[in-house]
């Protein structure tokens, strides 16, 4: 007899069905990560839009990007089209056309809500891998948030970064004074810095960063049946900068893992992240990194989420992020190159070998809609390798029209709360009023100067060109000055208690620095 929707069944979503029995996931262990892999047209998205499904029917909450568009139709009703009708038969279950509760998030704010990120949320280990900076540059950047840090200037968007970048490489005086504590700042190095922020500018990297940022909790919620919210980031543009993509969703990662308590093993996971195109994560990265997206993987799954990576080829993910991905479905492979060749061996080794058949042969002769499944089971060993039809979606298949999105973005209720920008005063501000509190007792005339003249030590001030002081020591600074400086001081201070540790940011930097 034919299952009722094969959604779940007792703690477990339904994958699809192999010769003898349907292949589950079981939502105890489903926090053990994942891997989804297949060439070009095998179908990937279909799974991943049947798993997206399955989790959200028991109330688990998602993330994943649509590269393609391809995705967006999770948010309508499916059309019972007749092959997926015929492939639910052949699987032995009913097909059910569903609806599910969809959130469209765009970084570029066009195809769904804005999201964004403030650049001290960001931290210089990841944003010097997004401007792709060397060391020294990268050192730099340390160099300049641990000033910001300590002065009280607050790093919201790349409009602060670029201030601050203008204040290092001009000022002799900043440079020399943070040299003698921290290391070698060189005005080539800023000059670097400052081109590489121009090119992410000229990307459309300026619309992420700023406020106001996004609460993480927001992607964990529930509609009123008690299933779990799909976010669905809108990629089709986002991927035309894939270091953008790696990055923001890296940065996604380390929030997660900063946010969410320990909870060891749950019934099922509090999120579960799809990472498509994941060989974007991994392409040219340095070390340190490499090692620290190991560390993030590993720990994360005692934070209650899964993550499951989805590429074309299983060699795109190291060999130690690889050994933490405990659920496994392989699309067909192509075996024409050396490196296809490769990469259906590693694929097969994967897997605990089924004596009925070749695993290396089967990947090359999988039909569309056929996987090589193995999933973890009982004590969290994996499932011997079957062959399996994936199981229909129940949303629509393929993209939603433009008037359809616009419709279900109109009805979120999270754009009230991020589509509009927040400025509120940061960096570039304060720099700006310090410059121009400077610059008052120089004007001359008026009783404004005589009085900056004599509240700022009048013939006894030092020399000043331009607003600057002259290279001999710090600066003097005017009464006028020091109020202004103080109170702006004292406001970022206040807010900086608020966002907790400033210096070490994110779980990358806190890996890194040795905080955990």
């Amino acid at each position: 007899m034919a299952a009722k929707d094969g959604a779940h069944l007792d703690g477990t979503i339904l994958i699809g069905k192999s010769e003898t029995k349907f292949e589950r996931l079981t939502l105890k262990l489903a926090n053990r990560h994942g891997l989804v892999t297949g060439a070009t047209g095998t179908g990937k998205t279909v799974t991943l839009q049947k798993l997206a499904e399955g989790f959200s029917a028991v109330g688990v909450p998602v993330f994943t990007a649509d590269i393609k568009g391809d995705l967006s139709g999770i948010s309508a009703m499916g059309n019972s089209l007749p092959p997926f009708v015929n492939r639910a038969k052949d699987i032995g279950v009913e097909y059910k056309a569903e609806q599910y509760p969809v959130v469209f998030w765009d970084l570029f704010g066009e195809q769904g809500h804005p999201i964004r990120a403030t650049v001290a949320e960001m931290g210089p280990l990841l944003l010097s891998r997004l401007l792709e900076l060397n060391d020294v540059q990268e050192g730099v950047l340390n160099i300049l948030f641990r000033y910001a840090d300590e002065n009280g200037l607050l790093l919201l968007d790349l409009k602060d970064l670029r201030a601050m970048l203008a204040e290092l490489g001009a000022n002799k005086e900043l440079q020399a004074e943070l040299q003698a504590a921290y290391g070698n700042v060189s005005s080539a190095s800023v000059g670097a810095i400052q081109r590489q922020l121009l090119v992410l500018e000229n990307q459309g990297g300026q619309k992420f960063f700023g406020e106001p940022a996004l609460d993480i909790h927001d992607f964990m919620k529930l509609d009123d049946e008690g299933r779990g919210q799909i976010n669905v980031l809108s990629a089709d543009k986002l991927m035309k900068s894939p270091r953008l993509y790696a990055t923001f969703l890296l940065w996604m990662l380390s929030e997660l893992f900063e946010s969410l308590p320990e909870v060891g093993d749950p019934e099922k996971p509090k999120l579960v992240f799809f990472f498509d195109e994941a060989h974007l994560l991994f392409d040219n990265a340095p070390p340190a990194l490499l090692e620290s997206i190991e560390q993030v993987v590993r720990l994360i799954r005692s934070k209650g989420v899964g993550v499951y990576f989805v590429t074309q080829n299983p060699l795109d993910v190291p060999d130690k992020v690889g050994a933490q991905l405990g659920n496994r479905i392989q699309h067909a492979l192509r075996a024409f190159t050396p490196r296809e060749q490769k990469a259906v061996k590693a694929a097969a080794e994967t897997f605990r070998a089924n004596p009925k058949f070749s695993t290396a042969s089967v990947i090359t002769n999988l039909g569309v809609g056929e996987a090589l499944v193995s999933v973890l089971e009982g004590k969290g060993a994996p499932s011997i390798v079957e062959k399996t039809l994936i199981a229909p979606p129940g949303g629509r298949v393929g993209p939603i029209t433009p008037e359809e999105r616009k419709a279900l973005m109109r009805e979120s209720a999270f754009g009230g709360k991020y589509d509009k920008t927040v400025d509120r005063e940061s960096a570039s501000e304060m720099l700006a009023a310090r410059a121009e509190a400077a610059s008052k007792p120089a004007e001359g005339g008026g009783i404004g100067g005589w009085l900056g003249g004599i509240l700022g030590g009048g013939n006894d001030a030092a020399p000043t060109t331009g607003g600057r002081a002259a290279p001999k020591g710090r600066p003097t600074q005017s009464l006028g000055e020091k109020v202004a400086t103080s109170v702006a001081r004292s406001v970022a201070s206040s807010v900086g208690r608020q966002i907790g540790t400033a210096i070490v940011r994110g779980v990358l930097g806190s890996l890194l620095g040795g905080r955990r």
